[in-house]
């Protein structure tokens, strides 16, 4: 378990803003998360909760460009050196990739692959790096840990190849946990035990979790807070349970509205299962409209939401949103089918 001091916040982003050339992908997100602490992040594909989460670890692809501070335990990973950043990523931040697949060597043994990310965090001889790994994959709930060791990715699940993601994030003791979509293409039983395994060794080491997700379900179960991501910037956040009864943002209504279970459609003769989408779809980078970027999906745009709202606290909520025209709470915002 770590052992950092606990006062502050672990992970701190401040603006941060991502571009490609002239592009903006993302735009001005902030955020806090303190020691324990769960956060998600919602939103469509292309929405930037993915760069946001490889730029508070210190990996955004090359070609990109960043502005803004993420300071962990107060280091701007901006702003020193990589050599720094390479000792704090993994020690004091780690991640779970979506893709467990190709973020693995296909070459070489999972428990090698475990004990080299245990001895770039702690100094230890080659025979102790070993022993750590098949400690961490029995902490990952496999079976028979010796042996699975001596597997090759190909030769495991995708459950299991997910479990050594888990085992590598938790080697180095770290105070966050990223988490971007780890249980996809997973099938609905294994999902649910990643995500026990996920929630139960975050809450073992102490660590912070930041949980990318596209079921609210999931992260409504798993996390305290929310930010609703949308067009790179942040649309609403706030506490879970607030922000998931009384949605103020048109886009975060619409988002609930189509997550819901299906709805018999009575009209005609002969009913139908009817599932009520967003109008229109996500723009590609570059494409949304200037203001508001959700304004040309959104029945309650007007001229003000040709500017950008700014993310102010809701009237009567804990939570913040960016909208000139925000829901009324009860308003039945249901997006038509």
């Amino acid at each position: 378990m770590n052992t950092a001091p606990a006062a502050g916040p672990v992970l701190a982003v401040r603006d941060l803003t991502i571009s490609s050339g002239p592009v903006e992908l993302v735009s001005g997100v902030s955020f806090d998360l303190a020691r324990g602490e769960r956060l998600g992040l919602i939103g469509e594909s292309g929405s930037g909760k993915t760069l946001t989460a490889l730029a508070a670890i210190g990996l955004l692809p090359a070609g990109l460009t960043a502005r803004g501070q993420v300071l962990v335990h107060g280091q701007d990973l901006f702003r020193i050196s990589e050599r720094v950043r390479s000792a704090l990523r993994g020690s004091r931040v780690a991640m779970v990739f979506q893709e467990p697949l190709s973020a693995l060597n296909p070459t070489m043994r999972v428990g090698k692959q475990i004990a080299e990310a245990c001895r770039v965090h702690r100094p230890a001889s080659a025979s102790a790096a070993r022993a750590r790994a098949i400690e961490l994959l029995e902490r990952v709930e496999f079976p028979d840990p010796a042996r699975q060791a001596r597997a090759y990715p190909h030769q495991l699940s995708g459950g299991q190849r997910q479990r050594v993601m888990l085992a590598m994030a938790i080697a180095g003791d770290p105070d966050v946990i990223l988490a971007d979509e780890p249980t996809t293409a997973l099938d609905v039983t294994v999902q649910q035990q990643v995500l026990a395994l996920l929630s139960r060794l975050a809450a073992e080491e102490g660590s912070a979790l930041v949980l990318i997700s596209h079921d609210l379900a999931v992260v409504s179960g798993m996390c305290e807070r929310i930010m609703v991501l949308y067009g790179g910037r942040v649309a609403e956040s706030g506490p879970t349970r607030q922000l998931l009864t009384a949605p103020r943002h048109p886009y975060t209504a619409a988002l609930l509205a189509t997550s819901a279970a299906v709805t018999l459609d009575g009209g005609g003769e002969t009913p139908r299962m009817v599932l009520p989408v967003i109008r229109g779809q996500v723009p590609a980078a570059g494409a949304f409209p200037a203001g508001c970027p959700f304004r040309n999906r959104c029945d309650r745009a007007t001229a003000d939401c040709e500017q950008v709202p700014p993310l102010a606290p809701a009237e009567g909520t804990a939570h913040r949103v960016a909208c000139f025209h925000p829901v009324e709470e009860g308003t039945d915002v249901r997006p038509a089918p």
